[in-house]
């Protein structure tokens, strides 16, 4: 069975990518190294193309004729969005639609793409469910959405058959310390809180300690990398089983608030490092949890390591001895 993975050589991706060579899958990443490593990928064939390049895609696809593709190559910084939204139009709504495109072209009819909870915005309930309105607040989540829309389209028009994973708190690493996160700059909160562990900042700021929640600070569900590729695996078989497009949530269905994270943190390392408080700031919703009851009723997906200390283990064993 052959997967072609665009964006393979990133964090999530290349995680995805392991899981695949595990079980026997022959798998092509497609990725620019704009903000991949070809050194995460750890199987399979690597070509540096942009999956904007129709030409390059029509090439890849008939050399290699996979029967699904699975699509990760995005932007991700959500301030980055703000400031600059026509760059993430560009690559995270225009790019995929060339990729789309290029599919139907070449009779490829298989997607798994990856999406966010950033297209709920602010929602009215948690744990949220996929029945929630699609109110992105940001370029980044709206950049998203729109693609989320194409599928739709697309599936009704063309026979395009997808699964839409929509992302929590993606977090940790490979447990044999291979890959793991390595973004430039980095956003997310627990690496940025191994890198100040580490020595490599001075501090790691909370922004915000008046919210409605027990310790006054947002509260996140994060979701093992490892569990999270596990939900891809499951989804593109799924499709190859003949489901139906659907649309799916990725989280544990519970959450930890930032100073829990920081506390486990400095269980894991054993270091006291230096905590600052600061303003909140715009746009951050205080609570953010998955309802994932229906990736486990239709999909049968049994997450593995809802654990935030092995969570953070995994991450800091990657920061200790991360290769790239």
């Amino acid at each position: 069975m052959k997967v072609l993975v665009t964006g393979g050589a990133g964090y999530i991706g290349s995680h995805v990518v392991k899981a695949l060579g595990e079980k026997g899958y022959d798998v092509l990443v497609v990725d620019n190294l704009v903000k991949g490593h070809k050194e995460a990928v750890l199987f399979g064939e690597l070509k540096v193309a942009d999956v904007g390049n129709k030409k390059a895609l029509r090439e890849i696809l008939e050399y290699f004729k996979p029967e699904a593709v699975m699509h990760f190559a995005a932007f991700i910084e959500v301030a980055e969005s703000v400031k600059n939204p026509g760059k993430y139009y560009e690559n995270n709504t225009v790019k995929t639609l060339a990729l789309l495109d290029t599919m139907v072209e070449m009779g490829v009819n298989k997607f798994i793409f990856s999406s966010t909870a950033a297209v709920y915005g602010n929602p009215q309930k948690v744990p949220i469910p996929e029945t929630e309105t699609v109110k992105p607040i940001n370029p980044y989540g709206q950049s998203k959405a729109c693609v989320e829309k194409i599928l739709s389209d697309y599936s009704k028009a063309y026979g395009l058959e997808f699964v839409s994973l929509r992302y929590f708190n993606a977090a940790g690493a490979d447990p044999e310390g291979r890959i793991g996160e390595s973004h430039i700059p980095e956003t997310h909160l627990i690496p940025l809180i191994l890198k100040t562990a580490k020595g490599e900042r001075e501090s790691i700021k909370i922004f915000g300690t008046d919210y409605p929640t027990p310790d006054g600070t947002c509260i996140r569900d994060y979701i093992h990398v490892d569990d999270l590729a596990e939900a891809h695996i499951l989804a593109l078989e799924y499709l190859l089983d003949g489901g139906e497009s659907d649309v799916f949530n990725c989280g544990y269905g519970h959450g930890y608030s930032v100073k829990e994270v920081i506390d486990t943190a400095k269980r894991v390392t054993g270091v006291d490092f230096k905590v600052e408080e600061s303003d909140r700031r715009p746009g951050d919703p205080a609570i953010l949890v998955a309802d994932s009851s229906k990736l486990k009723s239709k999909l049968s997906w049994k997450p593995k390591f809802d654990d935030l200390e092995y969570i953070v283990k995994t991450a800091w064993n990657w920061e200790l001895n991360r290769r790239f």
